[in-house]
């Protein structure tokens, strides 16, 4: 994917905090020295650009003290407007090398996480929390009232590292400790027991092979040192990307993936979590050819495998499944219309027969189409699809929250996705939960999704990819219900191929629930307001209920009337949409067979000169045979010749003999 990212690289916020540090924005004894280093006119506006850089524009209200230094950090702080935080930084560090040239090489190596207590007014303090070398603004409101504090928080920001996420739908960057593992996509990610796993993946052209864990618990990276079960076959050492990690049992599961000496068929390695070591399971049956970029289910006790694009870069949409249990390969041959072939797509399975294919790429061509396929029935079938529909990606992620599939990053070879969706499993509905800038690492090709548990709510985790950069760098994002309300607002009847098993304790019940109650409080309060006090004491509940009543059906029709208008007008998009793709795709195999065509003339035109040329050496020796039979018949007339003359000498010779004549040589004694 083309692009490059648009914010700070880590080295770049590293050296920024470095450069606040020195200048002494970290809460150091340095501090309190800021004045005496600089003049007061640098001093405040380097105050100022740190709070944007860590903050964000300035929305508190003016000092109400009579402190002319309060003042001056509000006026700097406030003319600075909406500066973006990168430019923000960068000023930063330009205004510090000219008054301190040569700085950062007496700066401390060690940069603390800065904490500014800027104190407006005798009520409020304005923190900054720095997670993973990045900066999102949290807001402290401390008001002293009888003297207790009583402390809010912003909706919009994370309080106390990952402790307490009071924000919903919103990507988040968690405080992380440890090495980080190196940059790179395309690489597996698989939660067990409170720990993501990464293995392999791509980073500048060059597959990986080493393996690491990050700690959702005290989100820490550690490196795992992996062996081998067979020493003579280090199965540990052979990088790879593209692959599939799947947690089973108390192993991971690294299936196919590109590697450097591409093997025929694809190979199945299990690493055993316990022990730390890595061997390679033995398989039976058809195996598929080896691959990367495909997609891996787990459904029960076996693995399904789609698609995928093979060593000599073919685009695949064949289907496999492996048995666990017997290790044995089983090709479906399936019903129906089958995606066209296609790498980086995402698969995932709905109420434990369902199949759901969607996006991904071939050479040049990226796809929004979903496909599902009946794990019973045996069957291709292409559901219209409800809601926003998400743009064309390859590259993306997904991973399952209940009924709901989350999507994240991907591109179109021109820019990558910046938002966040969710289809709803069940009414095939989409909606989008969070959109982020396009050249954040976020919106990158080949990162990974992975769910995991925090205060008993489900997480998304988000790691690496590649979106002109590599990028090592983990988001966080709670997932709330309101895609899934959404969803069931615009909810149509669904085919039988795609009509999933509604769960009996659907979380989102009790939200709709208190939704109906809430709305149907606010109109019982405005009808009580119309009613006169007199008839209220008498007919008051009757009347009530009666307008209630009439509200609500003209609610109602309202809705259903809107509801059929939207599905009206989102058939009509798809249907112009499939109309678009099918003419692409007509496009396309017109412009192959014309290719097919033109490499068949051509084979033609060489097949007619190789025939004009045998026929010429044909002729050719046609004239060699005639001339051979010349040849043949003056050498059989000239033998005749010499041997009649020899007959006709010696019968001279006796006739003379006969006569008295003695020969011309004889001797006389």
């Amino acid at each position: 994917m083309a692009g490059g990212n648009s914010g700070p690289g880590p080295a770049y916020s590293e050296r920024f905090y470095a450069a606040a540090s020195f200048a002494g924005f970290d809460g150091s004894p340095n501090s309190n020295n800021i004045g005496s280093r600089f003049s007061n006119d640098v001093a405040f506006i380097l105050y100022a650009l740190y709070q944007q850089a860590t903050i964000g524009p300035c929305n508190v209200p003016q000092p109400s003290s009579w402190s002319h230094v309060e003042q001056s950090k509000w006026k700097s702080w406030q003319q600075l407007g909406n500066m973006v935080p990168t430019e923000a930084m960068r000023l930063f560090m330009k205004i510090l090398e000219e008054e301190e040239p040569g700085w950062y090489s007496r700066a401390s190596n060690s940069v603390s996480e800065p904490v500014v207590d800027v104190q407006m007014n005798h009520n409020s303090n304005v923190e900054p929390t720095i997670e993973n070398r990045n900066s999102f603004a949290e807001t402290k409101t401390i008001s002293a009232e009888n003297g207790m504090l009583e402390e809010t928080k912003d909706k919009d920001v994370v309080s106390e590292g990952l402790g307490s996420i009071v924000v919903y739908d919103k990507w988040i960057l968690p405080p992380i400790s440890g090495r980080r593992p190196k940059a790179r996509y395309q690489h597996g990610a698989a939660v067990v027991q409170d720990k993501m796993y990464i293995y392999g993946g791509n980073h500048n052209g060059r597959y990986l092979g080493d393996f690491h864990v990050l700690d959702l618990r005290s989100w820490t990276w550690s490196k795992v040192d992996a062996k081998s079960v067979d020493l003579s076959s280090p199965v540990n050492m052979v990088p790879c990307a593209g692959h599939s990690l799947i947690p089973w049992e108390n192993k991971l599961l690294s299936i196919a993936g590109h590697t450097k000496d591409p093997s025929e068929t694809i190979q199945v390695k299990a690493f055993d979590l316990q022990s730390d070591t890595w061997s390679m399971l033995n398989t039976h049956g058809n195996a598929p050819v080896s691959r990367g970029g495909q997609s891996v289910t787990l459904v029960g006790n076996t693995l399904v495998i789609f698609g995928g694009q093979d060593a000599k870069r073919t685009v695949l949409n064949d289907l496999h499944i492996l048995n666990l249990e017997t290790m044995s390969w089983d090709k479906i041959d399936a019903v129906g219309v089958p995606p066209l072939p296609r790498a980086d797509h995402a698969a995932v399975v709905h109420a434990e027969r369902y199949l759901l294919i969607f996006g991904g790429s071939s050479h040049a061509t990226c796809f929004n189409d979903l496909h599902v396929f009946d794990l019973q029935a045996m069957e291709w079938s292409r559901p219209t699809q409800q809601g926003e529909i998400p743009t064309p990606r390859a590259g993306h992620a997904g991973v399952t929250v209940g009924e709901n599939w989350f999507i994240v990053g991907g591109g179109d070879n021109k820019s990558g996705s910046s938002e966040t969706v969710v289809l709803n499993m069940s009414t095939l509905a989409w909606s989008v939960v969070a959109s982020v800038e396009e050249r954040v690492p976020l919106a990158s090709e080949g990162l990974s999704l992975v769910v995991g548990s925090l205060n008993g709510e489900d997480i998304l985790i988000a790691f690496g990819g590649y979106n002109g950069y590599y990028n090592n760098e983990v988001n966080v994002l709670k997932p709330s219900h309101k895609s899934t309300l959404q969803s069931k607002m615009m909810e149509t009847p669904i085919p039988d191929s795609v009509s999933a098993i509604h769960n009996a304790t659907n979380p989102t019940r009790d939200l709709e629930s208190e939704f109906e109650v809430g709305h149907e409080g606010k109109i019982r309060e405005i009808v009580m307001d119309n009613i006169d006090t007199g008839h209220q004491k008498l007919e008051g509940d009757e009347t009530t209920e009666h307008i209630i009543a009439t509200l609500k059906a003209e609610k109602e029709e309202l809705e259903l009337s809107l509801n059929k208008e939207k599905s009206q007008s989102l058939r009509l998009k798809q249907e112009l949409v499939e109309s678009k793709t099918q003419n692409t795709d007509l496009h396309k195999e017109l412009q192959s067979i014309r290719g097919q065509l033109a490499a068949e003339q051509s084979r033609c035109f060489k097949l007619e000169v190789d025939i004009a040329e045998l026929r010429q050496k044909l002729l050719s020796m046609e004239t060699l045979r005639k001339e051979l039979e010349l040849l043949q018949r003056q050498k059989a007339a000239s033998e005749q010749a010499a041997l009649n003359a020899k007959q006709g000498q010696g019968s001279g010779r006796v006739w003379g003999w006969l006569a008295g004549s003695p020969p011309e040589n004889a001797d006389y004694i």
